[in-house]
């Protein structure tokens, strides 16, 4: 077990290294520390935007590993619960409404639309700690956020507002800076720490709801570290890179032959997992021919969707 985190953490530092050198212009290592225009290059366009991508990455796998674990499953992602989609619309509407002056507002504003997505969440599913409930409130709240962020952009007042609507929506790391790290890391940090308290309760719940709570599990503050993690972290990974899909869902998948189906042992290499896979997709979206990027949601729909079909058709057919 201890080789295979070794080989995880190896593929992060590898994808952060070529993070730092990838681009239309290649930075080679000797010249990191350097000064001129590749240091300049480096310290305020490619250094910030690998730490968020090592940030973001990290958090979509986790979130993707707790969340198949709490709902049991193997098909549920970030997006399942309509975090994510609350907080495009919030940025959506700052955009539409032009309350998104600067970086900063857009970040306040999609926060506090998945503040606002958890505080309903919580209304909805306080009651009864189901992890039934718990899917189909958070599928409302998600078809509710894509519906409204659908008008939005129906009733924007000029084409540049939908351009930049779009243009964020498909998701990106690009011309991001340190104010982005410093306003989205707090948030990371905590939502991370909070899904990783979760493990041994996920390791009962696979036994069943009952099971869970004869062995003393409070399914009731399980499902609260679930909405409070997923919402602050998801949350700042869409305010401030737009939405970036499928990560949640590939990772785990991909890691569970290595490291097996507990719960708890899936946490930490999700999150190495996943900040390899959107370290080395982002650095690969600068690479593409032409002028400009491909955008980084973009490049995981196309690499997402397959997948998910993929798992579809295997859990018909008996692939050996």
């Amino acid at each position: 077990m201890i080789r295979q985190h070794l080989v995880l953490v190896l593929l992060v530092v590898a994808g952060f290294a070529l993070s730092l050198m990838a681009g239309k212009l290649w930075i080679a290592p000797n010249v990191w520390m350097g000064a001129g225009r590749d240091g300049a290059i480096l310290l305020e366009l490619r250094l910030p935007r690998a730490l968020l991508g090592l940030g973001i990455g990290a958090m979509l796998g986790l979130s993707g590993a707790v969340l198949q674990g709490y709902l049991r499953n193997p098909l549920a992602d970030p997006a399942v619960i309509g975090v994510s989609s609350s907080a495009a619309l919030g940025a959506v509407a700052a955009i539409v409404l032009g309350t998104a002056a600067s970086p900063v507002a857009l970040f306040a504003c999609a926060m506090a639309a998945a503040a606002g997505a958890m505080a309903l969440l919580a209304a909805l599913t306080w009651r009864r700690a189901s992890s039934v409930q718990f899917i189909l409130a958070g599928t409302v709240l998600a078809s509710l956020s894509g519906a409204l962020t659908a008008f939005l952009i129906s009733i924007a007042p000029n084409p540049y507002a939908v351009a930049e609507v779009l243009d964020w929506l498909m998701g990106a790391l690009t011309d991001r800076g340190m104010d982005d790290v410093r306003n989205a890391s707090p948030f990371l940090i905590v939502g991370g720490v909070l899904l990783a308290m979760t493990g041994r309760s996920l390791d009962a719940l696979g036994l069943g709801e009952e099971t869970a709570r004869s062995l003393g599990i409070r399914l009731g503050r399980v499902q609260t570290l679930v909405v409070l993690g997923t919402g602050l972290g998801v949350g700042a990974c869409v305010a401030v890179s737009g939405v970036v899909g499928f990560v949640g869902l590939i990772v785990p998948h991909v890691l569970r032959p290595w490291f097996g189906a507990r719960p708890s042992r899936l946490l930490l290499p999700s999150a190495l997992g996943g900040a390899a896979l959107v370290l080395v997709a982002d650095s690969l979206c600068r690479l593409a021919p032409g002028v400009g990027e491909v955008r980084m949601g973009v490049a995981m729909a196309m690499i997402g969707a397959p997948f998910f079909l993929w798992l579809l058709l295997r859990g018909r057919v008996p692939w050996s």
